[in-house]
This record gives structure tokens, sequence and C-alpha cells, in this order.
């Protein structure tokens, strides 16, 4: 016979409280399912193990053994419990994309050691769109158009990307009036293949499923094959100033960029509630309004 262990710790509950409510409100459960489970594991174990009285219940003699032999791996198993919900609030965990990481928030990131140095970070960097709901993640930055069902967003950054080719690939062309324009050139995509995709969208084009063209881990190489005519890239102007300059590039389009194709910061509203989530994210929030004094 296997007893399943919420009915052994909901006995422990009751055992120590001598009160079906005092043990709901221990085990955040209502008095009816505390009630419920010990007559569970009264018909498991096959004799009475509380004495019900005016005041609570008392164990009967067969409680008082089982109990006995429960009560101290139960405080084990408790403070094992509370050694992890300690690590756990000290700690947030956060995905977000390594080009992200690596060129805006990791070296940022010893501003908030010091400023919060109980609170470790731990940074994974995934292309793939992490579940909130369900994996072990905190925060998620995402480079997006802020919808985000379910979840709590906060606008980070709207770094400005400009469409930029080399001359050699326009010329006698038709100019690029719309953003669907683009769609007629061949396009050079990020890492994660997301910006041309996110940037049609923000703009209401209908993109094709799959679009075609090479993909860089860094700016710094797709602006290097966009001078040599590769095809169009979509770049922070950073990236692209000194080639701009020189005519090495040229802007392709002045196609305003969408105010809403920004990076987010996006949690549930649950992790919300722990106080080193919201600093860290209050944090994230200065060190923008920090850059934006600076510039």
């Amino acid at each position: 016979m296997t007893i399943p262990l919420p009915l052994l710790e909901t006995f422990v509950a009751v055992a120590r409280s001598g009160r079906m409510r005092d043990a709901a409100l221990t085990l955040s459960l209502t008095p009816g399912a505390i009630s419920q489970r010990v007559r569970e594991l009264e018909e498991l174990a096959g004799c009475r193990l509380f004495s019900r009285t005016p005041a609570g219940v008392t164990l009967s003699e067969a409680g008082q053994s089982l109990f006995a032999t429960l009560d101290e791996p139960f405080r084990r198993i408790e403070e094992a419990r509370r050694g992890l919900e300690k690590a756990s609030t000290r700690r947030v965990r956060v995905s977000t994309m390594a080009s992200f990481a690596a060129n805006w928030l990791v070296p940022r990131l010893p501003r908030f050691s010091r400023l919060h140095p109980q609170i470790d970070i731990e940074l994974e960097t995934d292309s793939r769109l992490v579940d909130l709901k369900r994996e072990p993640v905190d925060m998620a930055i995402r480079h997006g158009l802020g919808d985000y069902p379910g979840l709590v967003a906060l606008p980070l950054i709207t770094p400005e990307l400009i469409v930029v080719a080399s001359p050699s690939l326009l010329q006698g062309r038709v100019a690029i009036e719309s953003p669907a324009g683009c769609l007629a050139f061949p396009l050079l995509h990020d890492i994660d293949r997301a910006d041309w995709r996110l940037w049609f969208e923000a703009h209401g084009v209908q993109a094709p499923a799959q679009l075609s063209g090479p993909s860089f881990s860094d700016d710094h190489l797709m602006v290097k094959a966009a001078i040599t005519g590769q095809g169009l890239a979509l770049v922070r102007d950073t990236y692209a100033d000194d080639d701009l300059r020189t005519g090495r590039l040229v802007r392709a389009t002045s196609i305003q960029w969408p105010a809403n194709f920004a990076y987010y910061v996006v949690s549930t509203a649950e992790a919300l509630q722990r106080p080193t989530v919201n600093h860290f994210r209050d944090w994230l929030v200065s060190e923008v309004a920090a850059d934006s004094r600076k510039s």
C-alpha cells in the first residue's frame, strides 16, 4: 500500500496544531479539504488517528505512534524547503538574446551588483521564446511589438534600426518607397531571423512564411555583407555610420521606424511580487533613463 505524501503532510500539520482550521491555514487549503485528507488517511491506515473534541482534535494512540515517526523527518524536509526558498528569493533568472546581452546588458551588470550585492543574476541567452509561466525563468527581455498575452510587459529601449545597402545593389532599381518594397531585394538577417519579420509586421506588411537570405550573429558582419552588395541590412545606425559617411553604404529608404518595435521587459504578475525581480526591473529602467540623459 502506498500512502500519498500530501496525506502524511496534512496529518503532521493537524497533529502539531491540534485544529483542522489552523492546519488549513498552514497548508493554504480549506478546512473541508483538510478533513477529507484526514479521513482518507484513516481509511488507508485502518484506524482512527484523531479524536474529535469541542476544542479541536487530539491524537489517538495510533496517531501518537505515527506522529512520533513522522514529525522529525518532516521538520528536515521543511528546513530543506526553507533553504531552497531563501536561495530562490535572492536569485533572478533572466532570459534574453545573445546580442542584447553582449552589447547592452552584460557591461552594465557590475553596477547592479554594487547596488544589490545580495541579489544574484542568472543570465541565459537563447533564441527560442521561453515560457515564463511554465519554465523557471523570472524575466525575459524580448525584442518585439509588445504583444505578450497574459504577461506584464514594460517598454525598455526603442533602438532605431535603419535599412542600408550598397549603392551598387540599388543602382537601376525602383526606389523603395514603402516597407513592402524591401521584399524585392535580398535580405540580410540577424541570427534569430526575427528583425525583418517583426519590421514587416509592425508596418502591416504580409511577408512570406520563409524569408530567404543569410543570417549573422554580429551586426558588424551584416554591415560588411551589405557593403559587398549581398542584400539589404536592418541595423542600428551606430554600426553603419562610418560606411554611410564614406558612401560605401546608403540608406535604402527613409521609412520611419515603428515606435512599438522595441525591447520589452516581460514577466508574470506572480514573479513581480518578488522584491528581487522588481529591483532588477527598476534598475533596467533607471539604466535606460541614464542613457537618455547622456544623449
